[in-house]
């Protein structure tokens, strides 16, 4: 995607210029040259593709979760070290370029339906912005033209979310209207089919979020927009031509699709593509293996024991799983566990050599380690040098929105569980419960996650979104439109531990990878075991790496800091600055 925005920059880099929204932009290039050519016009457009609201890294967008053990609890879920004077994103720069560009691209030397592609593409930019903005922020002003310096709407108060979110709809159906391009063989440009996906994915936030947000009294409107959502994703389950990967098997199909340098066209929509030439990479193995750099995130076990067993029932239907052994409870499992963390027979590649890839703990506090991002090549582990495609929209995503907002509506037939949940399932391996919706909650699922909701198929639905869509930039998202932020508040657990100064073999190759102890490292130690040390207290400091029980259970990390969810933390606050540039904008409730 980088490459059409770079060529516009040398071409025309004044139009995207617009550093605030009292700034005419000014341009080497005439007008006409710009808004009188269809090149010019796709030039302009291929300028929003760097925009900086949208995700540069979707590879570590998770990194503010509930199913993430990260090295520092973040402030914004720490009571009083979060605030308007920390908080940032109420930028509007990249929207006056938009609306600039939407105000004057009707030069008649350009034929209408052209001219009405670029507009659909400028929309669809126009919709992404605002809805970054109103799932942070709530209530926003809908801007919808360049401003002046003089406009009074720089000092305007915020509009309605209604108002807002159906103009982000207009601008949405406009986009799916009026789009040309329904294939991309690059996968990196917005065509006919993105717009659809990212309209399901907007229609749902917005569904759902008024569904269970009661206090704006706006229930009444939830079917619309879920409906909206049923609607634009059926058009790409009918229309689309998308498939799920099965490339390979069960084993290694789910992967594929998040390690391969080429997106796999059958499913993915569009993707973010690395260009060695142009020095455009990512940094999923540095940010996923590093020691020092990044998050250091691992899953927690709450999440991992959401994982079903390979015949389609819950593993926590077994009265072990509370007990059981890291080199047992990955195995007979749904195969995206295996192909989403390090476990079993996992292997990378060092100097040309396959070695066993068991989770390293001086990266893993919790021992469920993420490799969906890496690539297995330790080559890439010392920097921003993969190559891999990151996928950005996909087809599996459209069918779990089809699939949560029928069931959200109580409508999900057996027949359409069976080709959207189950067509995922199948791709995982899982043999049970693929061609009818299930009848029984899972207690675990309502205890741990969900104690509101009783039907069935929404649990298993939400389920499925958590599991398949791990790791890849929505989860934050669904938890604010779920009314579920208090699952912020989790701890932090990891696998079972027996006993101390017991090392373990956690791939089973016969080599003994880790083992904890408390006040003394054993001695002598095993050549080749990390040994952690979980004593409460180390050189008179609390330390943040326990077992549950004090010397066996569950590893624990940095629990003895709280979390804390309020209701305020539904948005962020505006920035302190902002508000007192502009006090008509109000802040949000509780900040």
């Amino acid at each position: 995607m980088k490459k059409h925005y770079i060529l516009f920059l040398l071409g025309c880099l004044g139009f995207t210029a617009c550093k605030k929204l009292d700034q005419q932009p000014q341009s080497t290039a005439t007008k006409d040259a710009v808004f009188g050519t269809e090149n010019g016009l796709k030039l302009y457009t291929n300028s929003f593709y760097g925009m900086d609201f949208l995700p540069k890294n979707s590879t570590s967008q998770d990194a503010m979760s509930d199913y993430l053990a990260v090295k520092s609890v973040p402030d914004f879920v720490r009571d009083g070290a979060f605030g308007a004077n920390n908080s940032s994103g109420w930028s509007w720069r990249d929207l006056r370029n938009i609306n600039y560009f939407i105000q004057n691209c009707n030069n008649p030397a350009v034929s209408a339906d052209i001219r009405r592609n670029y507009l659909g593409i400028a929309r669809y930019f126009r919709a992404y912005f605002y809805m970054d903005k109103v799932k942070r922020f709530g209530d926003v002003p809908w801007i919808n033209k360049p401003l002046d310096i003089d406009d009074p709407a720089l000092t305007a108060g915020r509009d309605s979310r209604a108002l807002v979110m159906d103009s982000v709809l207009a601008d949405l159906n406009y986009a799916c209207a009026n789009i040309q391009t329904t294939n991309d063989a690059s996968r990196t440009t917005v065509t006919k089919w993105v717009a659809y996906a990212f309209k399901s994915r907007v229609c749902l936030f917005e569904g759902t979020f008024r569904k269970y947000h009661t206090d704006l009294n706006l229930t009444s409107t939830a079917s619309r927009w879920l409906n909206e959502a049923v609607s634009a994703s059926d058009q790409i389950m009918k229309n689309g031509g998308f498939s799920i990967n099965t490339a390979g098997g069960a084993g290694v199909s789910y992967r594929q699709v998040f390690t391969s340098n080429t997106p796999v066209a059958n499913e993915v929509l569009q993707a973010a593509v690395a260009d060695v030439n142009l020095g455009v990479l990512n940094e999923a193995n540095w940010w996923w293996t590093s020691g020092t750099y990044g998050a250091k995130a691992s899953f927690i076990r709450t999440f991992i024991n959401t994982y079903l067993k390979l015949d389609g029932t819950p593993f926590t239907n077994d009265p072990s799983y509370r007990t059981m052994l890291f080199k047992d409870e990955v195995k007979n499992r749904d195969l995206r566990l295996k192909q989403t963390i390090r476990s079993g027979n996992y292997k990378r590649v060092s100097n040309g050599q396959q070695v066993a890839a068991p989770p390293v703990f001086s990266y893993t506090f919790t021992g469920y380690q993420p490799i969906k991002w890496t690539l297995d090549d330790t080559y890439y582990d010392a920097g921003a040098l993969n190559t891999n495609a990151v996928p950005l929209f996909r087809y599996a995503e459209v069918l779990l929105n089809y699939a949560e907002a029928k069931a959200e509506l109580g409508t999900l037939t057996d027949a359409e569980w069976a080709t959207t949940i189950g067509v995922l399932r199948s791709r995982a391996g899982i043999t049970g419960g693929l061609s009818s919706k299930p009848t029984v909650a899972d207690p675990y699922l309502v205890a741990n996650y969900f104690p509101g909701i009783t039907d069935p198929t929404i649990l298993e639905v939400r389920r499925e979104r958590g599991i398949e869509l791990s790791l890849e930039g929505l989860r934050f998202a669904d938890l604010l439109r779920w009314k579920r932020g208090p699952l912020m508040e989790q701890e932090w657990n990891g696998f079972y531990v027996p006993s101390l100064n017991t090392p373990l073999d956690l791939n089973e190759d016969g080599i003994l990878d880790v083992a904890f102890y408390q006040n003394s490292r054993p001695s002598p130690t095993v050549l080749g075991v990390t040994y952690v040390d979980v004593s409460p207290r180390v050189s008179s400091a609390i330390n943040s790496q326990l077992l549950k029980n004090g010397t066996s259970g569950e590893l624990t990390w940095m629990n003895e800091i709280p979390r804390k969810w309020n209701d305020r933390n539904y948005y962020y606050p505006v920035p302190l600055a902002d508000l007192q540039r502009n006090p008509n904008l109000k802040q949000n409730p509780g900040w």
